[in-house]
């Protein structure tokens, strides 16, 4: 089933949409990425027809169902908390939705088994859910929404309340899930490398409004904001001026950086006042001028080393002409091995290097 979402207005509380416009195809995985409060859930509470909205449209499979009741959306919800009827076995929660359309005993327990046997549950099926761990209050969760083959499946916020191994095997059960049944899905988070490893696209969301739409690619590494790019882990964001250069190159000078400031190569076919960003895994570190084909290299000293375990985020200062006044960050990513490779600490003189084609021009 497609999902459409046509400018799509709400208020709820502190919560509001905005004008919310979303069109998710047949089978697609979609992700909707967002800070807390941005009416993520809000959103997706409207599209199960828990809200009714002021203003707007919601079609599935081209048919209006804006005014249409909760229980004939064929819509599956998947809370963060699990949401499962304590006084109910597992085996009963998974039933609930059938039993409600009417089916028979043998045909409820029949898919019963089926969906408890695709996500590994069978053996779970009689117990109560106050004795699951969160892992399997999850697939539980899961499993009582998908039992009724919903048109569309919603989660929210799925896997935030897990610990991080549950929540990595709950990710691949997911991605295997939506392999062998098709459903359409939209899923909501505010983490990133979660939205990535599920997504086929992502709309980003903010303040109710969605900001940027596209592949994780895109987001990733082509934000068309500074709040997206904030977002998604930039870390390097500049306002600037882009001026005429050579070579097909043109030069992105940053705000701050002063006439005799550095001058980045870029690619873009952008002039005048400018954003740039540029991710801090695309700029190599070392301890000596590289001599490679890469455009932008500078001299800089490290005032900042940040450990965020597997990746070490190093913050070097490029001044301009030797004017400290003047100078501009940049923050580069490097493992821990080479940060102890390289000896690095605050003061130490290094080069930084990357490509002009790493850095993203946007308005």
């Amino acid at each position: 089933m497609s999902l459409r979402v046509i400018d799509l207005w709400l208020d709820l509380g502190e919560f509001h949409l905005r004008g919310v416009n979303l069109e998710v195809a047949p089978g697609e995985y979609f992700v909707i990425l967002g800070p807390t409060g941005a009416g993520k859930t809000v959103l997706l509470e409207t599209i199960a027809g828990l809200h009714f909205p002021r203003r707007g449209r919601i079609f599935l499979n081209g048919g209006d169902v804006t005014r249409v009741p909760p229980e004939r959306r064929s819509v599956g919800f998947v809370y963060q908390d699990y949401a499962l009827f304590p006084h109910l076995s597992v085996a009963e929660n998974i039933a609930f939705g059938l039993q409600l359309r009417g089916l028979d005993r043998r045909a409820v327990a029949a898919r019963v088994d089926e969906i408890s046997r695709r996500l590994s549950i069978r053996h779970l099926l009689h117990r109560r859910p106050g004795t699951l761990s969160g892992g399997e209050a999850q697939r539980v969760a899961l499993a009582r929404a998908l039992a009724i083959e919903p048109s569309v499946l919603l989660l929210d916020e799925p896997l935030s309340a897990l610990d991080p191994q549950t929540r990595e095997d709950l990710q691949r059960e997911l991605a295997r899930v939506h392999r062998e049944l098709g459903t359409t899905t939209v899923h909501v988070t505010h983490d990133f490398e979660e939205a990535v490893a599920l997504a086929d696209r992502i709309a980003v969301m903010h303040q109710g409004q969605i900001v940027q739409v596209g592949s994780p690619e895109e987001i990733f590494r082509r934000p068309e904001s500074e709040f997206v790019a904030c977002f998604v882990g930039m870390r390097n964001i500049f306002r600037g001026e882009v001026f005429p250069g050579e070579g097909g190159y043109r030069w992105l000078i940053p705000e701050g950086a002063g006439r005799q400031g550095i001058r980045i190569a870029v690619l873009t076919d952008r002039s005048g006042s400018v954003h740039a960003s540029i991710r801090p895994e695309d700029m190599v570190l070392s301890q000596e001028l590289l001599h490679s084909s890469m455009r932008n290299s500078f001299r800089g000293r490290v005032v900042g080393i940040l450990d965020r375990g597997a990746l070490i985020y190093v913050t070097v200062r490029v001044p301009a002409d030797g004017v400290l006044p003047e100078a501009t960050d940049f923050v580069c990513a490097i493992t821990r091995p080479s940060l102890e490779e390289m000896g690095l600490r605050e003061g130490r003189e290094v080069y930084i290097a990357f490509k002009a084609s790493a850095v993203h021009v946007f308005p």
